[in-house]
């Protein structure tokens, strides 16, 4: 028997839905206030979540609704979730689905369709609706939902045959049942959330919360509230008494993501956590014990960090029992034509499309390039070369690479450096590009770049774009 929970900040959309679905299902809860989302979610077992995706203090963006979408399926990844909006199109649609929610409904809803699309929503399996393959170097389905599953039972599909990646898949067996820290190193699109997802699910804490926390994206102000939680009156605008996310990973796995970025007070409050193993609510002098397994990432030289003064070397050492490095795509070229053809694959079936295979010269290309993006950009590029395709076969012109360069690089030894060639330069085209192409859309630049808003929002400020 199934137990829904309704969160919308409408009190008479709460009332409506809540008289005609207690007439089908035995448990209906409502809740005006998101915030007492993670209580709910770690208390309640609920089986589906019909969640409102415009809070008014959102300023009807759909981007709060997007972030408890995440919240709810980092805590119970099993969740079914319907997001609900009076604003809704197309593309916000597809974003909620491969947000990882089930459904999408508009208000002012039919009766008979809200029914359906729930009875069809709990009756799916986890990971139905737009599928596809994760941002990392192990196979997986594109929405949250699955990406969440995968971490809690399911395994991932391993997609790598070069050694590099061998030795990376045979280090997390061996460490996985162990509840030793790891550090995993590599850059943006390399895959690191999947790793960390896979040493979750074969660890001991398989049946516990994985928690994924973005520090890049924290404030100094939201760390110790999002971290740690606080209790009502803490602050202004803490009007409930909220959970932190090392508190919803009691007892399973938090995952520290851009830890490399934070800065050094916030490395101290952090510190201290992982020594003591509590944590202390802001507004209250209570701690709380904490059983976590803590597995961190970063893409920024962490080393040269400490040696500059501005990561703790204290605190490394406390992240770093077990390292694990993911080396670029540039660096396993063995692993591009196999990656390629299961985006191909995945991508084809998802978009109903007849294309079946990849052109040698294509083939040739895409070991040519040298992929800035690694993984996150293959996948983006074979996802629209095949909504683009003509044909049954994927040819060069179908392609599109990054910088619109052809995809080949000179690999003779001999030809002269480009000393003038700046990372930082390219870097400043690439966001250029990115702008450019879609039209100023931080959310659609920062995912196409790798990056996250609160890093993109660094670089857009460092080069005046």
């Amino acid at each position: 028997m199934s137990k829904l929970l309704i969160i919308d900040d409408d009190v008479d959309v709460l009332s409506a839905a809540k008289l005609l679905l207690k007439r089908h299902y035995p448990q209906v809860d409502i809740e005006k206030n998101p915030e007492r989302i993670p209580f709910l979610i770690t208390n309640g077992n609920y089986d589906l979540v019909l969640l409102d995706m415009n809070f008014q203090r959102d300023n009807s963006s759909g981007r709060e609704g997007f972030l408890w979408l995440d919240r709810i399926l980092d805590i119970k990844p099993t969740t079914a979730v319907v997001l609900i909006t009076a604003y809704g199109d197309v593309e916000m649609a597809v974003r909620a689905i491969k947000s990882g929610a089930r459904d999408f409904v508009l208000k002012p809803w039919e009766n008979d369709k809200l029914l359906a699309t729930l009875q069809s929503a709990l009756e799916g399996s986890v990971g139905q609706g737009a599928k596809g393959i994760g941002n990392g170097s192990f196979g997986k389905e594109s929405d949250g939902g699955a990406q969440r599953a995968k971490a809690n039972g399911q395994s991932p599909t391993y997609i790598a045959v070069s050694p590099a990646m061998r030795q990376v898949f045979a280090t997390v067996e061996r460490v996985a049942e162990t509840d030793a820290n790891v550090l995993i190193l590599g850059e943006n699109g390399t895959g690191k959330d999947v790793v960390a997802r896979a040493l979750h699910q074969r660890s001991l804490r398989r049946d516990k919360p994985f928690v994924s926390v973005d520090l890049g994206a924290l404030s100094d102000s939201l760390f110790e509230s999002e971290l740690f939680g606080h209790v009502k009156g803490a602050f202004t605008d803490a009007r409930e008494d909220r959970t932190g996310r090392f508190e919803e990973a009691q007892g399973g796995t938090i995952f520290l993501d851009e830890i490399g970025n934070i800065s050094l007070p916030q490395q101290a409050k952090l510190l201290t956590v992982l020594q003591q193993r509590v944590v202390t609510r802001l507004g209250t002098n209570k701690p709380k014990n904490i059983d976590v397994r803590l597995i961190c990432a970063t893409n920024s030289p962490i080393y040269q960090h400490v040696s500059e003064r501005s990561f703790r070397q204290d605190l490394l050492y406390r992240i770093n029992t077990i390292e694990i490095h993911i080396p670029p795509l540039r660096e396993r070229p063995e692993d591009i034509i196999p990656l390629a053809e299961h985006f191909l694959k995945q991508y084809r079936k998802q978009y109903n499309r007849k294309v079946a295979s990849i052109s040698p010269a294509l083939t040739r290309q895409l070991q040519q390039y040298r992929w800035p993006g690694n993984i996150r950009e293959l996948q983006h590029a074979i996802e629209r070369a095949v909504i683009l395709a003509q044909g049954n076969v994927l040819e060069p012109e179908d392609f599109y690479f990054g910088t619109n360069a052809p995809a080949a690089i000179p690999t003779d030894a001999n030809l002269p450096f480009q000393e003038n060639l700046q990372i930082e330069d390219m870097e400043k085209k690439m966001i250029q590009q990115a702008m450019q192409k879609y039209h100023g859309n931080i959310t659609d630049i920062s995912r196409e770049l790798g990056l996250s808003r609160q890093a993109l929002y660094r670089r857009l400020e460092k080069y005046g774009l």
